[in-house]
Protein backbone atom coordinates (compact mmCIF):
# COMPACT_ATOMS: atom_id res chain seq x y z
CA UNK A 1 0.00 0.00 0.00
CA UNK A 2 1.30 4.03 -0.25
CA UNK A 3 3.10 4.94 2.52
CA UNK A 4 4.48 8.54 2.87
CA UNK A 5 7.89 9.50 4.68
CA UNK A 6 7.49 12.87 6.30
CA UNK A 7 10.89 14.03 6.86
CA UNK A 8 11.54 17.31 8.93
CA UNK A 9 14.73 19.23 7.83
CA UNK A 10 13.79 23.09 8.77
CA UNK A 11 15.96 22.63 11.54
CA UNK A 12 18.93 25.19 11.86
CA UNK A 13 21.92 22.89 13.47
CA UNK A 14 23.23 25.50 15.66
CA UNK A 15 24.96 23.07 17.58
CA UNK A 16 26.51 21.17 14.79
CA UNK A 17 27.43 24.55 13.57
CA UNK A 18 25.85 24.52 9.97
CA UNK A 19 23.16 22.79 7.82
CA UNK A 20 24.14 19.54 9.15
CA UNK A 21 20.95 17.57 7.24
CA UNK A 22 23.20 18.26 4.08
CA UNK A 23 26.61 17.10 5.45
CA UNK A 24 28.01 14.28 3.66
CA UNK A 25 28.85 11.20 5.60
CA UNK A 26 28.71 8.31 3.37
CA UNK A 27 31.54 7.36 1.06
CA UNK A 28 30.34 8.86 -1.89
CA UNK A 29 29.07 12.27 -0.27
CA UNK A 30 25.58 10.65 0.82
CA UNK A 31 23.60 12.80 3.43
CA UNK A 32 22.19 10.99 6.16
CA UNK A 33 19.22 11.36 4.71
CA UNK A 34 20.34 9.15 1.76
CA UNK A 35 20.64 6.65 4.04
CA UNK A 36 16.78 6.85 5.69
CA UNK A 37 15.72 7.03 2.14
CA UNK A 38 17.24 3.76 0.99
CA UNK A 39 16.20 2.13 4.36
CA UNK A 40 12.36 3.41 3.24
CA UNK A 41 12.55 2.44 -0.11
CA UNK A 42 13.69 -1.23 0.64
CA UNK A 43 10.51 -1.31 3.61
CA UNK A 44 8.44 -0.41 1.25
CA UNK A 45 7.30 3.33 1.24
CA UNK A 46 6.24 5.01 -1.73
CA UNK A 47 6.71 8.92 -1.37
CA UNK A 48 8.96 11.04 0.33
CA UNK A 49 7.87 14.54 1.37
CA UNK A 50 10.72 17.01 2.62
CA UNK A 51 9.81 19.41 4.92
CA UNK A 52 12.19 22.38 4.98
CA UNK A 53 12.62 26.21 5.11
CA UNK A 54 12.04 27.77 1.44
CA UNK A 55 15.20 29.67 1.21
CA UNK A 56 16.98 26.19 1.39
CA UNK A 57 14.44 24.94 -1.69
CA UNK A 58 17.18 24.78 -4.56
CA UNK A 59 20.20 23.21 -2.42
CA UNK A 60 17.93 20.68 -1.31
CA UNK A 61 16.23 20.12 -5.03
CA UNK A 62 20.01 20.11 -6.44
CA UNK A 63 21.69 17.57 -3.93
CA UNK A 64 19.48 15.28 -2.28
CA UNK A 65 16.60 15.60 -4.81
CA UNK A 66 18.29 15.17 -7.93
CA UNK A 67 19.42 11.44 -6.77
CA UNK A 68 16.52 10.39 -5.25
CA UNK A 69 13.90 11.54 -7.25
CA UNK A 70 14.58 8.75 -9.60
CA UNK A 71 13.92 6.27 -7.36
CA UNK A 72 10.90 6.95 -5.09
CA UNK A 73 8.12 10.11 -5.13
CA UNK A 74 9.43 13.32 -3.81
CA UNK A 75 7.87 16.77 -2.93
CA UNK A 76 8.72 19.35 -1.06
CA UNK A 77 6.51 22.05 1.43
CA UNK A 78 8.08 25.13 3.19
CA UNK A 79 7.36 25.37 7.03
CA UNK A 80 6.49 29.20 6.66
CA UNK A 81 3.87 31.18 8.52
CA UNK A 82 0.89 30.61 5.84
CA UNK A 83 -1.22 28.54 8.30
CA UNK A 84 -0.91 31.58 11.11
CA UNK A 85 -3.87 34.18 10.98
CA UNK A 86 -2.79 37.83 10.70
CA UNK A 87 -3.20 38.53 14.44
CA UNK A 88 -0.52 36.75 15.31
CA UNK A 89 2.11 37.25 12.77
CA UNK A 90 3.52 40.49 14.56
CA UNK A 91 5.02 38.19 17.10
CA UNK A 92 5.86 35.34 15.22
CA UNK A 93 7.93 37.18 12.93
CA UNK A 94 10.24 37.85 15.52
CA UNK A 95 11.53 34.20 15.69
CA UNK A 96 15.30 33.11 14.82
CA UNK A 97 13.98 29.44 14.87
CA UNK A 98 10.94 27.68 12.90
CA UNK A 99 7.88 27.24 15.44
CA UNK A 100 8.30 23.35 16.37
CA UNK A 101 8.02 20.16 14.81
CA UNK A 102 4.59 19.54 15.33
CA UNK A 103 3.39 23.00 13.16
CA UNK A 104 6.42 21.54 10.65
CA UNK A 105 4.10 18.33 10.18
CA UNK A 106 1.20 20.58 9.84
CA UNK A 107 2.77 22.58 7.25
CA UNK A 108 2.30 19.18 5.03
CA UNK A 109 -1.41 18.35 5.74
CA UNK A 110 -2.25 19.18 1.27
CA UNK A 111 0.53 16.58 0.42
CA UNK A 112 0.14 13.63 2.80
CA UNK A 113 -3.28 11.67 2.25
CA UNK A 114 -1.93 8.30 3.29
CA UNK A 115 -0.80 6.30 6.48
CA UNK A 116 2.65 8.07 7.05
CA UNK A 117 5.88 8.37 9.12
CA UNK A 118 7.54 11.14 10.51
CA UNK A 119 11.30 11.67 10.87
CA UNK A 120 14.44 13.92 11.63
CA UNK A 121 16.44 14.37 8.54
CA UNK A 122 19.35 14.30 10.98
CA UNK A 123 19.34 11.22 13.04
CA UNK A 124 20.43 7.96 11.71
CA UNK A 125 17.45 5.26 12.57
CA UNK A 126 18.52 1.82 11.51
CA UNK A 127 16.63 -0.59 8.50
CA UNK A 128 15.32 -2.47 11.59
CA UNK A 129 13.31 0.60 12.13
CA UNK A 130 11.74 1.09 8.89
CA UNK A 131 10.66 -2.65 8.39
CA UNK A 132 8.55 -2.07 11.62
CA UNK A 133 7.27 1.60 10.44
CA UNK A 134 6.32 0.01 7.37
CA UNK A 135 4.62 -3.18 8.89
CA UNK A 136 2.88 -1.06 10.87
CA UNK A 137 1.76 1.64 8.64
CA UNK A 138 0.06 -1.61 6.25
CA UNK A 139 -2.38 -2.21 8.92
CA UNK A 140 -2.68 0.53 11.56
CA UNK A 141 -5.62 -0.35 14.00
CA UNK A 142 -8.37 1.88 13.94
CA UNK A 143 -8.02 4.54 16.41
CA UNK A 144 -4.01 3.82 16.67
CA UNK A 145 -0.64 5.50 16.19
CA UNK A 146 2.45 4.37 16.30
CA UNK A 147 5.75 5.05 17.60
CA UNK A 148 9.02 3.69 16.82
CA UNK A 149 11.39 3.06 20.77
CA UNK A 150 15.01 3.64 21.27
CA UNK A 151 16.84 2.23 24.39
CA UNK A 152 18.10 4.90 25.53
CA UNK A 153 21.83 3.45 25.28
CA UNK A 154 21.45 3.16 21.85
CA UNK A 155 20.43 6.76 21.56
CA UNK A 156 22.92 9.01 22.84
CA UNK A 157 25.82 11.65 21.80
CA UNK A 158 29.39 10.70 23.53
CA UNK A 159 29.78 14.83 22.96
CA UNK A 160 27.32 16.35 25.37
CA UNK A 161 23.87 16.47 26.58
CA UNK A 162 21.18 15.68 24.18
CA UNK A 163 17.09 16.34 24.19
CA UNK A 164 15.18 12.84 24.11
CA UNK A 165 11.62 12.34 24.75
CA UNK A 166 11.59 9.57 27.86
CA UNK A 167 9.02 7.25 27.09
CA UNK A 168 6.38 4.98 30.14
CA UNK A 169 4.99 2.34 28.53
CA UNK A 170 2.51 -0.74 29.55
CA UNK A 171 4.22 -3.32 27.55
CA UNK A 172 3.90 -1.66 24.05
CA UNK A 173 0.79 1.16 24.77
CA UNK A 174 2.87 4.41 25.63
CA UNK A 175 1.39 6.16 28.76
CA UNK A 176 3.45 9.30 28.68
CA UNK A 177 6.46 11.28 27.20
CA UNK A 178 8.47 13.32 29.11
CA UNK A 179 10.66 15.68 27.46
CA UNK A 180 14.06 15.59 29.07
CA UNK A 181 18.08 16.54 29.23
CA UNK A 182 19.89 13.29 28.77
CA UNK A 183 23.68 13.03 29.18
CA UNK A 184 25.70 10.19 30.18
CA UNK A 185 27.81 10.60 33.00
CA UNK A 186 30.39 7.95 33.83
CA UNK A 187 28.60 5.12 34.15
CA UNK A 188 25.29 7.05 34.83
CA UNK A 189 22.38 8.19 32.39
CA UNK A 190 21.01 10.82 33.75
CA UNK A 191 17.59 12.54 32.83
CA UNK A 192 16.85 15.98 33.72
CA UNK A 193 12.75 16.82 32.37
CA UNK A 194 12.80 20.32 30.95
CA UNK A 195 9.70 20.70 33.11
CA UNK A 196 11.65 21.55 35.89
CA UNK A 197 11.32 18.20 37.89
CA UNK A 198 13.31 16.39 39.91
CA UNK A 199 16.43 14.62 37.85
CA UNK A 200 16.13 10.87 37.05
CA UNK A 201 18.72 7.97 37.05
CA UNK A 202 17.86 5.98 33.85
CA UNK A 203 18.37 2.43 32.60
CA UNK A 204 20.23 2.08 29.40
CA UNK A 205 16.78 -0.16 28.28
CA UNK A 206 14.27 2.52 29.38
CA UNK A 207 12.52 3.68 25.62
CA UNK A 208 12.54 7.01 24.48
CA UNK A 209 11.05 8.66 21.28
CA UNK A 210 13.68 9.59 18.77
CA UNK A 211 10.53 11.41 16.68
CA UNK A 212 10.17 8.45 14.22
CA UNK A 213 6.24 8.50 14.32
CA UNK A 214 3.40 6.71 12.66
CA UNK A 215 0.52 8.73 11.85
CA UNK A 216 -2.96 8.23 9.49
CA UNK A 217 -4.22 11.63 7.96
CA UNK A 218 -6.70 12.20 10.76
CA UNK A 219 -3.61 13.41 12.55
CA UNK A 220 -4.06 16.56 10.75
CA UNK A 221 -7.09 17.30 11.68
CA UNK A 222 -6.02 16.99 15.62
CA UNK A 223 -2.22 18.83 14.90
CA UNK A 224 -5.07 22.05 13.41
CA UNK A 225 -7.29 22.11 16.16
CA UNK A 226 -4.46 21.92 18.57
CA UNK A 227 -2.31 24.70 16.68
CA UNK A 228 -5.00 27.33 16.88
CA UNK A 229 -6.01 26.70 20.78
CA UNK A 230 -1.71 26.99 21.23
CA UNK A 231 -1.48 30.00 19.44
CA UNK A 232 -4.07 31.70 21.21
CA UNK A 233 -3.09 30.18 24.86
CA UNK A 234 0.44 31.50 24.06
CA UNK A 235 -0.29 34.93 21.98
CA UNK A 236 2.22 36.77 24.45
CA UNK A 237 4.80 34.76 23.65
CA UNK A 238 4.86 33.45 20.15
CA UNK A 239 8.45 34.57 19.60
CA UNK A 240 10.32 32.06 21.90
CA UNK A 241 7.37 28.49 22.54
CA UNK A 242 7.23 25.88 20.37
CA UNK A 243 4.58 23.48 19.02
CA UNK A 244 6.19 20.38 19.64
CA UNK A 245 4.67 17.06 18.31
CA UNK A 246 5.29 15.24 21.90
CA UNK A 247 2.49 17.70 23.54
CA UNK A 248 -0.27 16.94 20.39
CA UNK A 249 0.40 12.91 21.04
CA UNK A 250 -0.22 13.32 24.74
CA UNK A 251 -3.37 15.88 24.14
CA UNK A 252 -4.31 13.47 21.31
CA UNK A 253 -4.43 10.15 23.93
CA UNK A 254 -6.84 12.56 26.35
CA UNK A 255 -8.95 14.21 24.62
CA UNK A 256 -8.94 11.83 21.34
CA UNK A 257 -8.58 8.77 23.31
CA UNK A 258 -5.73 7.85 20.61
CA UNK A 259 -3.63 4.97 21.82
CA UNK A 260 -0.29 4.87 20.54
CA UNK A 261 2.15 2.22 20.22
CA UNK A 262 5.43 1.65 21.45
CA UNK A 263 7.29 -0.74 18.87
CA UNK A 264 10.77 -1.03 20.27
CA UNK A 265 13.32 -1.32 17.38
CA UNK A 266 16.90 -3.37 17.79
CA UNK A 267 18.53 -0.49 15.52
CA UNK A 268 20.90 1.54 17.07
CA UNK A 269 20.44 5.30 16.57
CA UNK A 270 23.02 7.73 15.34
CA UNK A 271 22.88 11.37 15.03
CA UNK A 272 24.92 14.66 15.00
CA UNK A 273 23.80 16.96 17.85
CA UNK A 274 27.39 17.91 17.63
CA UNK A 275 30.18 18.67 15.31
CA UNK A 276 32.59 15.85 17.09
CA UNK A 277 29.51 13.37 16.30
CA UNK A 278 30.60 13.05 12.76
CA UNK A 279 33.39 10.85 13.10
CA UNK A 280 31.57 8.18 15.10
CA UNK A 281 28.74 8.57 12.69
CA UNK A 282 30.97 8.22 9.63
CA UNK A 283 32.85 5.25 11.28
CA UNK A 284 29.24 3.49 12.04
CA UNK A 285 28.32 3.90 8.65
CA UNK A 286 31.78 2.34 6.70
CA UNK A 287 31.28 -0.36 9.19
CA UNK A 288 27.55 -0.97 8.23
CA UNK A 289 28.93 -0.81 4.58
CA UNK A 290 31.44 -3.64 5.03
CA UNK A 291 28.85 -5.92 6.88
CA UNK A 292 26.69 -5.53 3.36
CA UNK A 293 24.21 -3.45 5.14
CA UNK A 294 24.68 -0.74 2.74
CA UNK A 295 26.35 -0.49 -0.16
CA UNK A 296 29.41 1.68 -1.23
CA UNK A 297 27.46 3.96 -3.16
CA UNK A 298 23.76 4.28 -2.25
CA UNK A 299 22.14 5.41 -6.09
CA UNK A 300 24.45 3.93 -8.14
CA UNK A 301 23.04 3.70 -11.90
Amino acid sequence: MNKTLLILAAGMGSRFGGLKQLEPFGPSNEFIIDYSIFDAIRAGFTKVVFVIKEENYQLFKETIGKRIEKNIKTEYVFQDNRLIPNKYLQEIEKRQKPLGTAHAILCAKDKVQEPFAVINADDFYGQDAFLKASKYLDNVPSNHYGMITYEIGNALSDNGVCTRGVCTCDKEKLLSITECKVEKVEDKIIAIPLSGKEEKILLPTKPVSMNFLLFTPDFFKILEEEFYLFLEQNKEDLSKVEYQIPTVIMLSMTKEKKIIDALQTSSKWYGVTYKEDKESVTNAIQEMISNKIYPQNLWKE
